[in-house]
Formats: C-alpha cells, structure tokens, sequence
C-alpha cells in the first residue's frame, strides 16, 4: 500500500505546482491586460494561449447582468484555484497518508 500512497503524494505535489503556476499566469495577465500590451510580443501571447483555456468557460458562464465592464474571469479562476489546492491536493494527501 505505501506504492499506492506514494503515488498520491506524488500527484498531490504536481497538481500543487502546476495550480501554483496557473495562479501566476492569470494574475499576471489580469496585471497587464490594465498597461494595454502589444499582442504581438511573444510573453503576451503566451499568456493569453495558457490562460485563455481556463477564463474563456467562465466567461461564457457569467450571466449578462455581470458584465459590467470589469472581466471577473481572473477573479473567479483564483476562487476555483484556491479551493481546487484547499480541497483537491489536501485530500490527495490525507488519503495518501491514511493508506500507509
């Protein structure tokens, strides 16, 4: 059983990292998106082709009503991150830690 707990620690770890790294992804583009950036320089789209998979659902998602000239996008992917590394990577790793 201590392959299998292994394992989740791992996965637990890797999932933590790479929601650590979207999380600064979006916030850096919610920072520059406010400077009015050239869309040709390479750091910008590269920014916009990693964060636009996870902000575009939640666009489509938002009622109408919300639009209100401020894209809450970024907000709401923080929110879901948050909880996602809170509830998701913790429980990874309680029930890696209870199999050993």
């Amino acid at each position: 059983m201590f392959v299998l707990s292994n394992l989740l620690i791992s996965l637990a770890k890797i999932l933590d990292v790479v929601l650590t790294i979207l999380y600064w992804l979006i916030l850096i583009r919610a920072l520059i998106s406010w400077v009015n950036p050239d869309p040709y320089n390479p750091i910008v789209q590269f920014l916009n082709k990693t964060t636009e998979p996870i902000l575009y659902p939640i666009r489509r998602i938002l009622p109408v009503n919300m639009k209100i000239g401020i894209d809450l996008s970024p907000l709401i992917a923080f929110l879901i991150i948050l909880f996602a590394k809170n509830f998701i990577v913790q429980t990874l790793v309680e029930l890696a830690l209870r199999l050993k």
